[in-house]
């Protein structure tokens, strides 16, 4: 088992890089497979969910390549030398595999899949993808672990499509399928992220006809053909938060070059709520810490409210504050796991449905702890920086599928932090 051990070292102080969006590459690496040819993505985080997603593409018939660091070259055959079918380990490694769904039947009119993995924390149905395929014209003949899917003409049709929430994978997968589709779509209720955008923006890069591009309503005129293209992926606002946390949490002052303030603007609030001094007038985005956290209220929403994936990292900065916070998950019910973790350290903190109230100590105490899901083990990392004597984290793997060389940068930034097999 790989474990990594933390002790405190002081304010950590400096700048550092982000790089690609995990939730914008993968999604990215999916939507090549629309076009025969190679494509160029470059900021591509080097970390396991890209090297999932790239044996994916090979088994699919793609050829990928690494020209330079950051950089990926995808080769992408003929609609024909496309192998819709792939094993089933390499979908039930990540959640982000759902993705080949839409593009598969776009380009190939066929997808055989198993159900998708990914993080453990709570039930995501993927109905809201189905619904909307099946309205394209797909039949989906589904057993319990397996999702196979066929179109029975050459192209998928148009659809209008009203989410019933805005899911940022959903709206991704759609659009995907849209761009390819004979006619107008419409995708209603559409989420907002900047990763769905930057995804639209690559997708326009090679051909595709859509508006609409940071609003909840899409709209997307189908073409019969797609090229390759050159894309730039769009830097991780979560990665650049769980920087922008590490120098919080230790009254430091951290930037990260690479940072959009304008793709964290309610969570740059919160940081201002609690103490934090933010600083936006660049490069990127830098973060001083407080001598002492206020305690706050904060709640989870669709963009551009406060993501799901802060709630952790925010859970942990104020778990060291002064006074009573109350942090409410309205997305995820299973997303409160990392709680007990915490509590380990010291932390004060009981849940109840979807709230978490926060008491805030005056000190953590090290100990061993296991990480669920790719923010619980930055939110760990995080408290093992301020928690008194030693703190041994396990559970990386899930660190290792969000973060690119997470333990070097914050050992740059001054963190005192070993990794150990």
């Amino acid at each position: 088992m790989t474990t990594l051990v933390v002790k405190p070292a002081g304010a950590l102080e400096g700048d550092v890089q982000a790089f690609g969006a995990k939730n914008a590459v993968l999604k990215e690496m999916a939507a090549c497979l629309l076009a025969t040819g190679e494509h160029h993505l470059t900021n591509v985080p080097n970390i396991t969910d890209v090297t999932m997603m790239v044996e994916l593409l090979e088994a699919l018939g793609c050829t990928v390549a690494r020209p330079a660091d950051h950089e990926l070259s995808i080769d992408v055959p003929e609609a024909a030398d496309i192998n819709p079918v792939a094993p089933a380990r390499l979908f039930e490694a990540m959640r982000a595999s759902i993705v080949i769904l839409g593009p598969l039947l776009a380009r190939c009119g066929r997808a055989d899949m198993a159900l998708p993995g990914g993080d453990d924390f709570g039930q995501r149905p993927i109905n809201f993808h189905t619904d909307g395929l099946t309205a394209m014209g797909a039949t989906f003949h589904n057993d319990r672990n397996f999702i196979r899917a066929t179109i029975d003409r050459p192209r998928m049709r148009a659809a209008r499509i009203t989410l019933e929430y805005p899911s940022h994978t959903a709206t991704d997968n759609l659009l995907m399928a849209c761009v390819l589709a004979e006619g107008r779509s419409v995708i209603d209720n559409a989420a907002r992220e900047p990763e769905v955008e930057d995804l639209a923006k690559q997708l326009i890069a090679m051909g595709a006809r859509i508006e609409g591009l940071g609003t909840s309503r899409l709209t997307i005129d189908g073409v019969a053909e797609l090229r390759p293209a050159r894309h730039h992926v769009v830097t991780d606002r979560v990665v650049s938060a769980t920087y922008l946390a590490s120098g919080l949490i230790t009254g430091g002052e951290v930037r990260v070059v690479d940072a959009h303030p304008e793709h964290m603007e309610m969570l740059l609030r919160k940081i201002e709520a609690m103490g934090g001094v933010v600083d936006v007038r660049g490069p990127g985005v830098a973060a001083q810490g407080p001598q002492i956290f206020r305690a706050c209220d904060v709640a989870t929403l669709p963009y551009p409210g406060v993501a799901t994936d802060y709630k952790p990292l925010i859970t942990t900065m104020l778990s060291v504050a002064d006074g009573v916070s109350v942090v409410t998950e309205n997305l995820f019910v299973g997303r409160f796991r990392y709680v007990d973790e915490l509590v380990r350290l010291g932390a004060s903190i009981t849940t109840e449905g979807h709230h978490a109230m926060i008491r805030g100590v005056d000190h953590l105490t090290g100990t061993s702890v296991h990480a669920s899901d790719i923010r619980a083990a930055a939110a760990l990392i995080l408290a093992g920086l301020v928690a008194e004597g030693e703190t041994t984290v396990t559970g990386l793997e899930h660190m290792d599928r969000g973060y690119d060389d997470f333990v070097e940068r914050l050992r740059h930034l001054g963190a005192n932090i070993e990794r150990f097999s």
